[in-house]
């Protein structure tokens, strides 16, 4: 892999810097209740900040559909993030024309303002040349810092860095590219993955990558039904994915001519019923191999939670993608909590792969304690596949 130049490869100081961020927080009653994302930013933009640059961010929030619609403002983002600053951003109601330019204009070295969400012209996602240009216009150099988006290839994600040079990396995309690339590619041994989540699907390209580079590989999550169905093992009512058990097989033949340790559930939690809405379930009962018809399962068992926990023990290195059950419900998250507090205690490298596994390991209090947490969900996903990310495609190479 060629190396991305990041913001430490350049002296922007003094230049209009456009900084894709990745702003798309959750909103409760136009206040911020997840602030990870903008955390996450906030040493990109101190650094510039610190360099003299001007920064201007970009970022989409929600999925306005190419419309400018208050739902999606990101008003309340700038003023959340000027707190954490500790000084001013501006937030300008546009992200291109007049508006915009008469702001960057006004800025002195140092400023920060935020735009306008971008999403809400349909140039954005198709990645339209014109909008992409417009919102280049009012820079003279671009970094790209929002990894959730860079599998992307829409305007502000990698359409803009046809117009601006030099176009860099900021430190967030930095960090995600040596963990989730150069320490999985490399790693220091053994190196065990733990997947979870529900469909084999989503995931069956993650696991032929991995198969590659792990020495052992847990599955819990519901994708585990459908490998038991291909061990000739019944389900119940669990959720599996009966079309996909030959490829189901395939990877546990993979992982066989391999050599890899590939470790199903021993054990599982199952219920006879369950409200999702309520987050309450029935009676609940721990099947080992086959679960009776009428319950589906729903968390891994505690042999499953021991055996996992001894590999995730003896590991140098984790990467964790997936919860071990549907971790939302109380009655539910122990397999996937008791997997979170191992991978947190391990004295080796852990790497928590965005989405839901990150979700999971903040619920269960753990989220402090382990070395990387993606920002990116569909972008580690895709990452760790192997294919390669628009976003990051755009940027300068060392």
């Amino acid at each position: 892999m060629t190396a991305t130049q990041t913001i430490n490869d350049v002296n922007l100081a003094a230049k209009r810097v456009l900084v894709r961020v990745d702003f798309n927080v959750p909103l409760n009653g136009g206040k911020v209740s997840d602030d990870s994302r903008i955390i996450a930013a906030i040493p990109t933009i101190q650094h510039l900040v610190s360099q003299g640059a001007k920064v201007i961010l970009a970022s989409h929030l929600g999925r306005p559909k190419g419309e400018k619609n208050p739902a999606y403002t990101l008003a309340p983002v700038a003023a959340y993030l000027a707190e954490k600053l500790g000084k001013p951003v501006r937030f300008v109601e546009d992200c291109i024309g007049p508006v915009v330019e008469s702001a960057v204009g006004e800025m002195k070295d140092g400023d920060v303002i935020l735009l306008e969400n971008v999403r809400f012209y349909a140039g954005e996602e198709k990645n339209d040349p014109a909008f992409a240009k417009q919102l280049a216009s009012v820079a003279d150099a671009y970094v790209n810092d929002a990894f959730g988006t860079a599998h992307r290839a829409h305007a502000s994600t990698a359409g803009v860095a046809d117009y601006l040079s030099p176009k860099v990396a900021g430190f967030v995309i930095e960090k995600e590219l040596a963990y989730l690339g150069e320490k999985t590619a490399h790693p220091d041994r053994p190196f065990t993955v733990i997947l979870g989540g529900a469909k084999v699907s989503d995931k069956i390209s993650v696991i032929d990558a991995l198969l590659d580079k792990a020495d052992t590989i847990l599955i819990g999550g519901a994708m585990a039904y459908t490998f038991a169905l291909a061990e000739g093992r019944t389900v119940g009512n669990s959720l599996s994915e009966p079309d996909k058990v030959e490829t189901a097989k395939a990877a546990l033949e993979k992982a066989k001519a391999k050599g890899v340790k590939f470790l199903l559930p021993l054990d599982n939690l199952a219920v006879d019923s369950i409200d999702f809405g309520a987050k309450t379930v029935g009676n609940t009962r721990v099947f080992e191999n086959n679960i009776e018809d009428g319950w589906e399962g729903v968390d891994i068992g505690p042999k499953t939670v021991e055996l996992f926990a001894e590999e995730c023990r003896k590991s140098k290195t984790l990467l964790w993608n997936g919860p071990m059950g549907i971790f939302e419900i109380e009655a539910c998250n122990k397999g996937t909590f008791a997997i979170a507090k191992v991978i947190a205690e391990s004295a080796g490298t852990s790497i928590i792969g965005g989405g839901d596994s990150v979700k999971a390991i903040n619920k269960s209090g753990y989220g402090d304690k382990v070395t990387f947490m993606s920002t990116g969900g569909g972008a580690s996903l895709e990452f760790l596949e192997g294919k390669a990310l628009p976003g990051v495609l755009a940027l300068d190479t060392k």
